[in-house]
């Protein structure tokens, strides 16, 4: 790993660069270079070196997603950090509502062991995929932003900040729900704002939550306590990802610890005891970004790149995983037979793999907020018999949980857990 000047100098000739050194870019470097070690593969980012090591939040990994950081050779080390979702909960209510009734609950399992899904600490499962490619023999340029790119025939030169120039066969943009690349492809995007932003704190508190995660599904928007990893200390943790009408969001997050505090508890409850937030609490603005093509000569786009979604269901980062299992499984192909992967024909077996699955979803989470983030009361009546009959029905849970864990549909191999 380097944050280098010299070094992205000296390897001038790749076969594939990755842009951006999240966990898509990584795990895209990885998937690609571990098939295929004769190709040369680089990631370029933009971020200072060890930024990523400051980053306390946490994400829920499916178990399809698992499954792939297995056969990439991290899930190993990430697991004894991680928190398996034994059960899930669904309530609609509102905040001033004394009971608030579950409507639905899931089994948290896919399969006899297996959870549908883990809590994992953001800087575990980036130093593992990091640590990962080091041993393949990947290079993380990092601190240099891509500045411009060409397009030649069969091949793509890419210009970096420091004045280093890069040739590869293929480009592969991870670099974010406001990719630059995007913008510099020419790719357009469909994209609006919910007014809503997403609030992220861990909360410690007095007693165990036993795996179980938990949506209430309030006025303003969902409330989700998703269960973390004991702290070094023992301390009972949970991450909380708390939507809000945008203006209120800032006023708690800006305002005053005790009156933040309090708002929390409303929403939290007292279930597990006494509580306190765990860190500094931060929000984000939430909207849908779909890009119109997922592709351009000599270009892929990959995870909050192609789409960004709303996080009611949570599945934000496993569609970049899916994103990256499906190009992975394309390249490798196109490479085995001889082909052209950085070619425009090949590229699109990536694209119509990706984007109505991506579609589906973002309209999927686009109507459940709509519908869920309201007081109307014909529109509660509606969703809450909605949600009891999908308790009394488990084959209709089994298909929400297998959803729910990626291993529904057209599921690449390495979401299998099998190798490309």
């Amino acid at each position: 790993m380097v944050d280098g000047k010299a070094d992205a100098k000296n390897r001038t000739a790749l076969d594939i660069l990755v842009a951006g050194a999240g966990y898509v870019g990584l795990a895209a470097a990885v998937s690609l270079k571990q098939a295929r070690p004769s190709l040369a593969v680089a990631v370029v980012d933009a971020a200072p070196a060890g930024i990523w090591q400051k980053d306390g939040r946490a994400s829920a990994i499916a178990a399809a997603a698992c499954r792939m950081l297995d056969q990439l050779g991290v899930w190993a080390e990430i697991a004894p950090e991680a928190q398996a979702i034994t059960e899930m909960i669904v309530t609609d209510s509102r905040t001033s509502d004394p009971v608030r009734p579950v409507f639905l609950t899931f089994d948290g399992e896919v399969a006899p062991g297996e959870a549908f899904a883990h809590m994992v600490a953001n800087r575990d499962l980036n130093g593992a995929l990091r640590r990962r490619a080091e041993t393949l023999g990947i290079d993380i340029i990092e601190g240099v932003a891509v500045s411009a790119f060409d397009v030649n025939g069969a091949g793509i030169t890419v210009h970096l900040a420091d004045g280093a120039t890069l040739k590869a066969r293929l480009l592969v943009a991870a670099d974010g729900v406001n990719s630059k690349l995007r913008d510099m492809a020419g790719i357009k995007t469909v994209k609006w704002e919910y007014g809503q932003s997403g609030i992220v704190c861990t909360v410690a508190h007095e007693r165990p939550h036993n795996g179980r995660a938990e949506e209430h599904f309030l006025p303003a928007g969902p409330f989700a306590t998703l269960p973390l990893k004991p702290g070094k200390d023992g301390t009972n943790r949970s991450s909380i990802v708390w939507v809000e009408r945008s203006q209120d969001a800032e006023k708690l997050v800006d305002g005053d610890d005790l009156v933040f505090e309090h708002e929390l508890e409303q929403r939290f409850g007292l279930k597990l005891g006494e509580i306190r937030v765990a860190d500094r609490p931060r929000a984000w603005p939430l909207g849908l970004t779909i890009a119109r093509d997922f592709v351009a000569p000599r270009i892929a786009l990959a995870g909050d790149a192609a789409h960004g979604i709303h996080p009611i269901a949570g599945q934000g980062l496993n569609l970049g995983f899916k994103d990256v299992a499906a190009l992975a499984e394309v390249v490798v192909e196109a490479d085995r037979l001889g082909q052209d992967f950085g070619a425009l024909d090949v590229l699109e077996r990536y694209q119509q793999w990706r984007r109505f699955d991506t579609l589906q979803m973002g309209i999927t989470t686009d109507v459940l907020n709509r519908l869920f983030s309201n007081d109307v009361g014909p529109l509660r009546a509606v969703r809450d018999i909605g949600l009891g009959l999908v308790e009394r029905m488990p084959r209709l849970k089994d298909f929400f949980i297998r959803q729910a864990s990626g291993l529904s549909g057209n599921t690449p191999k390495l979401l299998k857990g099998e190798a490309i």
